[in-house]
């Protein structure tokens, strides 16, 4: 004789099935799901856009007030993003972003290898900087929002993303600021 599987969290939700997403009951299948989500509560951040949280290791080699720059060294390699307000998801124009990192040119400590753009009317910012290469086995970029020096009054965030390869020519890191 054999016994029935336990009855688990996963195993008693019955959510629809792809066909019946597929055929007439889309709405209602889909409409039941988003109304409480598959255990009767929404995520907080389903009500908007959720801020960006400080990565660890973000501020490290972080010069306070490095200027504003057209670009940092002789370029080669582009650091783009977008900045946007926690809540409604829109974009901050006029955001002061710090970034450093260790490059070809020059080591994350030195002040060459740091500088800060503005983002535009869409929140983007784009920095042209010298080829990002590894340091302590990552090669990986420093972003910074700093409250200190900006008057629009969120919160300070610091990033650390990690380039895909060594080889990447590029690199997106997005923010979502939060007030202060």
């Amino acid at each position: 004789m054999t016994s029935a599987p336990p009855i688990t969290a996963t195993s008693a939700l019955r959510l629809p099935s792809r066909r019946a997403l597929l055929t007439g009951g889309a709405a209602a299948a889909a409409g039941a799901v988003l109304a409480g989500g598959p255990f009767g509560v929404l995520p907080a951040r389903a009500a908007g856009l959720a801020p960006t949280p400080t990565m660890r290791g973000g501020a490290n080699n972080y010069r306070p007030g490095a200027p504003i720059v057209p670009r940092i060294g002789g370029g080669g390699f582009a650091m783009s993003g977008r900045v946007r307000r926690a809540g409604d998801g829109a974009p901050l124009s006029g955001i002061r972003i710090q970034i450093w990192a260790h490059t070809t040119e020059g080591n994350e400590r030195d002040a060459r290898s740091h500088g800060a753009t503005l983002t535009d009317a869409d929140g983007r910012f784009v920095m042209d900087m010298p080829q990002i290469v590894p340091a302590f086995g990552q090669a990986h970029a420093h972003l910074a929002y700093d409250a200190e020096f900006d008057d629009h009054g969120f919160q300070t965030v610091f990033l650390r993303p990690l380039l895909q390869s060594r080889g990447d020519t590029s690199l997106s890191a997005d923010f979502v600021l939060v007030s202060a």
